[in-house]
């Protein structure tokens, strides 16, 4: 199923016509992933190897360089408002963008609510999001109902939640006149996204659902059939991480050929 894209004919539009190659983490973490593990101009340059793999893997799609910075953390404690997430400081998002400039690379915000809301996150965010390099990720894992708790449950989004998200982006879009507005929603079981078919996709927005599991390739692989292609919104994206994927003996990563090999081919790709 082909979703079409309102958004892909506006001026700096960057999907389809470029596919996202993106390293992920927080800097004051090296166990969150890539973006923090290393030092960052390690980090860029492993970002740039990255990118050039991609780009021989199909030369008929140029590959846009994106830092992925998890900017509010979900935490396992309710922390001092009792929302058992954590909100990074100002200095860090534009560090990360200051890094990110280095290389003509995009950069994404992403939020881990907790027992917070959509709503209550994304204010904060427009700063940074009236920037035309700057775009939106959200973490369903770590969106908890019925009070649990960060990690020891897998959270849930629902479509309502996600429509005030791209609601949000497209009127900052707008706003700012600005080129479209990505959003990335995390997904790897069927109970993190509900109520899919009522998502909204918005003129000033692109929608990628992104495939956030870990295990080997066969693992990796239904996941992506049963809960990205089955329930289809816009474009599509794919996890590799560099640790948990290689957990299993005889584990190999997938490389950038064997991805491609996926239908629909993701559009979004990260690292961890």
């Amino acid at each position: 199923m082909v979703v079409k894209d309102e958004a892909a004919d506006n001026p700096g539009a960057i999907l389809p016509h470029k596919r996202i190659v993106a390293f992920y983490g927080n800097p004051l973490s090296k166990r969150m992933g890539i973006l923090g593990e290393i030092a960052p101009e390690k980090m860029l340059a492993k970002l740039d190897g990255e990118v050039k793999n991609w780009e021989a893997a199909d030369p008929s799609t140029p590959v846009q360089p994106a830092l992925h910075l998890i900017f509010v953390t979900a935490q396992g404690a309710p922390g001092k408002g009792g929302m058992y997430r954590l909100r990074m400081s100002d200095h860090l998002a534009d560090t990360v963008i200051a890094w990110a400039a280095k290389r003509n690379a995009i950069v994404f915000l992403d939020i881990q609510i907790g027992r917070s809301t959509v709503e209550q996150e994304l204010p904060r965010l427009e700063q940074w999001l009236k920037l035309p390099q700057v775009h939106l990720g959200i973490d369903p894992e770590f969106a908890m109902k019925n009070g649990a708790i960060p990690g020891r449950k897998i959270g849930s989004l629902d479509a309502s939640e996600i429509n005030y998200a791209t609601n949000f982006l497209n009127d900052i879009a707008v706003k700012y006149n600005l080129p479209p507005k990505i959003l990335v929603i995390h997904r790897f079981t069927q109970r993190m996204v509900t109520n899919y078919k009522n998502i909204k996709l918005r003129p000033n927005v692109q929608f990628v659902m992104h495939m956030d599991g870990w295990g080997d390739r066969v693992l990796k692989k239904s996941t992506y059939l049963a809960y990205i292609k089955k329930e289809p919104v816009q474009y599509t994206g794919f996890k590799i991480f560099y640790y948990n994927d290689t957990k299993k003996p005889g584990s190999k990563l997938y490389t950038p050929k064997e991805v491609l090999a996926l239908t629909p081919k993701p559009m979004y790709i990260q690292y961890q």
